[in-house]
């Protein structure tokens, strides 16, 4: 296994270096349930560090057709598991899957260590960050950027036929954020981008940002600072409802334990109302996954820490006449870290992964029973088959499931992995 500390570093000129792992290290907390049901696991693809890419950390991302794209922090170019990440597709062709390479970012001015998932935007194009790169301070790593991804114009007579890139933003910083981290971006109906920075802003504790084009270019606004305390370092991305309102999560800083917060725009600017503090018992603690959101606008989320057993949470918040009310839905054991946002199907069921101090992780289900909810594992990772699934769950029409390990897998850089019912 990778040493996720060399792989992983996020720095922050103002508040120091905290990486993935030893975040994962801070609040590590094995998943305890009821026997796993079967269900048949598949490898779709295994990475090899170098030009295939190493250690994908989000989920993937599925077309229309079925086929699958994602990002790998690391590979692409230099020896085994070194290089600044990659993006892939994973096509399908009968009864199996072709990987290919679409681009590998480069570093110093250009992105590296894209951390996040890749998403399609309206016009058709895929794009995503990275957590480093774009060479405007934060030390010689960069501060990260936002990318636009397209495919290649014409025919493609090679095997393989690399997108074109296009760099929207690079950050620099303060006041306008660093280090965009898990969260994939989100797009409004005019084509404007949005997304968070883990680090960076006027207090350092991180933003929420907008892209907005104008000709060909972008220009970024800070619709937020976070100020500290529970309100502090998003990691994890944002969810918009109906009415264009926004919510996500904050991992929290010192004695805070993290938050649940909206963001609704007010015609002159934008508003910013925590929904929910969390105390680290009870409530859990040290979200770095986001939220879901379901058809009557019911939040969904996971914690690191906390709740009745002190391995984290899945929760949910109910809106009720301008309140939110918070309910316990499962409490993980000691060991268990479900670090992504969880995934819901057509039904409202839930998905998630669980990575382990002491093992290679889970995959779990929350089903909607009686009024209530069944818990069950799904899947337990042995390492030969995968290690470490941070990224969240990507569900199909027909109910299967698809993620990414970090690690582990014939190559050691990390799998793409299919579950079916």
């Amino acid at each position: 296994m990778a040493d996720p500390v060399q792989h992983s570093m996020l720095c922050s000129t103002i508040r120091g270096c905290m990486s993935r792992f030893e975040l994962w290290l801070i609040v590590a907390l094995t998943l305890f349930a009821t026997a796993a049901h079967a269900q048949s696991y598949t490898i779709l693809s295994n990475f090899t560090g170098q030009a295939a890419g190493a250690l994908p950390y989000d989920a993937v991302t599925m077309d229309v057709a079925g086929n699958l794209y994602g990002t790998a922090s690391h590979g692409g170019s230099g020896i085994g598991q070194s290089g600044n990440g990659t993006v892939f597709r994973l096509s399908r062709s009968g009864s199996g899957w072709v990987f290919t390479l679409l681009y590998t970012f480069q570093g110093g001015s250009d992105g590296a260590v894209p951390e996040s998932g890749v998403v399609f935007g309206p016009d058709g194009a895929l794009y995503g960050t990275t957590t480093a790169g774009g060479g405007n301070g934060c030390g010689e790593n960069g501060c990260g950027t936002v990318f636009k991804l397209t495919p290649p114009t014409g025919v493609c007579k090679a095997a393989s036929c690399p997108w074109s890139e296009v760099l929207l933003y690079r950050f620099v910083g303060a006041p306008d954020g660093a280090f965009p981290a898990y969260g994939n971006l989100v797009f409004d109906q005019a084509g404007a981008i949005y997304g968070t920075t883990a680090y960076g802003g006027s207090s350092g504790y991180g933003t929420v940002y907008k892209l907005t084009n104008s000709g060909g270019t972008w220009t970024e606004s800070v619709l937020y600072a976070f100020t500290g305390g529970p309100q502090a370092y998003p990691f994890a991305g944002l969810v918009a409802d109906e009415l264009g309102n926004f919510f996500g999560t904050t991992f929290g800083y010192g004695y805070g334990q993290g938050s649940v917060y909206e963001l609704s725009s007010s015609g002159s600017g934008w508003i910013y109302q925590t929904l929910s503090t969390f105390s680290g018992q009870g409530e859990g603690a040290q979200p770095t996954g986001g939220v879901s959101i379901d058809q009557y606008g019911n939040l969904y989320g996971t914690t690191t820490g906390g709740g009745p057993y002190g391995g984290g949470m899945v929760y949910e918040l109910m809106p009720s006449q301008g309140n939110w009310t918070f309910v316990l839905l499962q409490g993980l054991q000691f060991y268990a870290i479900a670090w992504d946002t969880p995934t819901l199907d057509n039904e409202g069921n839930i998905y998630g992964t669980a990575a382990f101090t002491g093992g290679p992780g889970e995959v779990f289900e929350l089903r909607r029973s009686g009024g209530g909810w069944s818990f069950r594992i799904l899947h337990t990772f042995t390492g030969s088959d995968g290690y470490l699934p941070f990224g969240s769950v990507t569900v199909d029409s027909n109910g299967n499931l698809y993620g990414t390990t970090y690690s582990g897998g014939s190559g050691g850089g990390g799998v793409i992995w299919e579950l079916s019912p």
